[in-house]
């Protein structure tokens, strides 16, 4: 990408006093930077928990997590007992819609470093990343035979799964309106209220649109707030 690519630091600690030596997140600093190296990397934004490696509730995480998605980056932590070692709370965390990075784990990029996490859990995704991997190298082994790929040979999906495809569309452009409510409520603080300036507004903070463009519109802005006051519960319904 011609962008730097961007990154979501996040970072633990046990104990309130390690919290107030750094010397924990300081040394969690430093890996990640050497982890990211010279690489053409921007952070973007980081986050700090105090909370036992025993509990799954991590709100750092959570916030972590939805700044990751927001700006369409990779979390990155310094090591993976930070995180967990809980092998479900793992499963959950990669289910997240987020690409995690571990900089003593540099193989964690694709499925077999997931796999060397999830273990047992994960063979069934294992076994999907080999699979497109083999299909790609056959792809690749009948192009390079000179065989025509592609074009329409009579296949069509069936309603369920067109149905399903516009389903999981629609969760993920909702969980994106979701991510951006917080950005959106801070910018209207800020003084921004039609959808063209919250769309000036997102532009100038960096944020990326949903298809990783680099400007907004007013539109694009829109259809984020008619999601947003759609989700919302009526007020029949709440009570």
């Amino acid at each position: 990408m011609t962008a730097k690519q961007r990154f979501v630091a996040y970072y633990r600690v046990s104990t309130r006093k390690q919290q107030a030596s750094g010397l924990g997140i300081e040394a969690q600093r430093t890996a990640v930077a050497n982890y990211l190296g010279d690489r053409t990397a921007k952070v973007v934004a980081e986050f700090t928990e105090v909370e036992s490696g025993k509990r799954s509730d991590r709100p750092a995480l959570d916030q972590a997590l939805t700044a990751a998605r927001v700006h369409q980056a990779a979390l990155v932590v310094a090591k993976v007992d930070r995180l967990t070692r809980s092998v479900g709370f793992l499963s959950r965390l990669f289910e997240a819609g987020v690409d995690v990075r571990f900089a003593d784990l540099p193989a964690i990029e694709g499925p077999t470093g997931r796999f060397m996490l999830q273990q047992m859990a994960a063979v069934a995704e294992l076994e999907a990343g080999l699979i497109s991997s083999r299909t790609k190298a056959a792809l690749s082994a009948a192009r390079a035979r000179g065989q025509q790929l592609g074009g329409n040979r009579g296949t069509q999906l069936s309603s369920a799964a067109k149905a399903k495809g516009r389903q999981a569309q629609a969760q993920s452009a909702q969980r994106r309106a979701n991510d951006l409510a917080q950005v959106l409520e801070e910018l209207r603080a800020d003084g921004a209220s039609s959808p063209t300036e919250l769309a000036r507004a997102l532009t100038a903070r960096g944020i990326p649109t949903a298809r990783g463009g680099v400007t907004w519109t007013a539109p694009q802005v829109s259809r984020i707030e008619a999601r947003l006051l759609s989700s919302k519960p009526t007020q029949h319904q709440s009570k």
